[in-house]
């Protein structure tokens, strides 16, 4: 499968999380959680979120929070559903990323500004992957961010 056009214009440590994930699809659609190996990316590790696919009404749930994450969020939502543990402008926002990748099972960026938990306005990059035990069915997605200075037109 080739890579994302967008890929190209993003910063390089999230094209070097969609290559990894890339490279461990084997010609799959996605790669299974049990593919990744922590050992392979510390340096990637502390903005990295795990969030599994549930078939209830929370509809994702954090697994995994790296460190860096739990920074910009005040907080470490590990357990909570996205709904209530979510960081971004607003929850629909949010959730327009998490269905459209479940959906579409192709990659999704997002770049939206955010406000951090110490009321900083930051700009971010984010990748959404998916995962599947199955090879079809998302039941995981691996998200990650990285985080910068505000746009200069604020």
């Amino acid at each position: 499968m080739a890579e994302p056009d967008f890929i190209a214009g993003c910063h390089e440590r999230v094209r070097a999380i969609y290559r990894y994930w890339d490279g461990k699809r084997n010609g799959r659609l996605m790669p299974r959680r049990a593919d990744l190996d922590p050992l392979d990316i510390p340096k990637l590790l502390p903005d990295i979120c795990l969030v599994d696919v549930v078939p209830d009404a929370r509809k994702y749930v954090y697994r995994l929070i790296g460190t860096n994450e739990c920074t910009m969020r005040g907080r470490d939502p590990t357990g909570l559903p996205v709904g209530q543990g979510y960081f971004g402008t607003s929850k629909d926002s949010v959730f327009l990323n998490y269905d459209g990748v479940t959906r579409s099972r192709a990659p999704r960026l997002d770049r939206d500004p955010s406000i951090t938990s110490d009321n900083r306005f930051i700009q971010h990059e984010s990748i959404f992957l998916r995962l599947s035990d199955d090879g079809d069915t998302v039941n995981m997605i691996l998200v990650y961010t990285v985080y910068g200075p505000p746009p200069r037109r604020f």
